[in-house]
């Protein structure tokens, strides 16, 4: 596999764009997909800059249809689909539970949890047939632990874990491999947002990361790319913490 097609939901900001990039440098093919056509478009450009043949195409993850002919194009067009990112995802509102809406709760399961369970769904009818392939799925240290105030997200992000798993038992006999990667702080707009983009509370809770830092895309994207490596063919049904030491204690 030394051109690996690549295929990355929730590709244009964040971990997702980082990722891209990453795969790009390697020379790997780079499917991205999202929900912002002229920003999809633009990052396109930049991966085919770096050498990469890349695509750009608009899927919505909650959309069981739009996954289909996601998946359906990039094997159509490149014969395979090798590496899965399913970085698609929100943080919801952030609402203690007591308050928590049906819609609030919608809101984040349909993105974090239907997205990946149906983008998966649609990578692995692929993946089992040609008896290879590695998925990976993005969490977050609260698919660990809990948090006040972010029962949602936390939730979501502890499904994403459980489905990992069962999706790794299912794929293994297929060559197939399936993992998690859970990030803690990373400098991106939803850590700003989670902060409300305020230094003083960005230090509080930075304070509480052994390192004492957010990490940076590049670092979680740099984990997937090994993740979904060759290098790493016994590995399946894990999720890899890259929280700086937090999950440590």
């Amino acid at each position: 596999m030394n051109q690996p097609v690549v295929m990355i939901t929730g590709a244009l900001t964040g971990i997702g764009r980082a990722t891209a990039i990453t795969f790009a440098k390697t020379g790997a093919t780079v499917v991205v997909s999202g929900r912002h056509e002229d920003a999809g478009q633009t990052l396109a450009g930049e991966l085919k800059e770096l050498g990469a043949v890349a695509e750009f195409i608009y899927a919505d993850v909650r959309s069981d249809d739009q996954l289909a002919a996601l998946v359906e194009h990039t094997t159509a067009r490149y014969g395979r689909l090798d590496v899965a990112v399913n970085n698609a995802g929100t943080d919801g509102a952030m609402t203690p539970v007591a308050d928590i809406t049906a819609t609030q709760y919608a809101g984040s399961f349909d993105t974090n949890v239907r997205g990946t369970l149906l983008s998966m769904k649609h990578e692995l009818q692929v993946m089992q047939a040609q008896r290879s392939g590695s998925i990976v799925n993005v969490s977050s240290i609260y698919g660990r632990k809990g948090f006040p105030g972010a029962a949602l997200y936390v939730a979501s992000k502890h499904a994403i874990i459980g489905l990992t798993k069962s999706a790794a038992l299912e794929a293994a006999a297929y060559g197939v491999r399936v993992n998690a990667v859970g990030p803690g702080p990373v400098q991106t707009a939803m850590f700003d947002r989670v902060t409300g983009n305020n230094a003083q509370a960005k230090a509080a809770y930075l304070a509480t990361v052994p390192q004492q830092r957010a990490a940076d895309p590049e670092e979680i994207a740099a984990a997937i790319a090994y993740i979904s490596s060759p290098q790493a063919s016994y590995l399946t049904g894990q999720t890899i913490y890259l929280d700086g030491g937090i999950t440590a204690a």
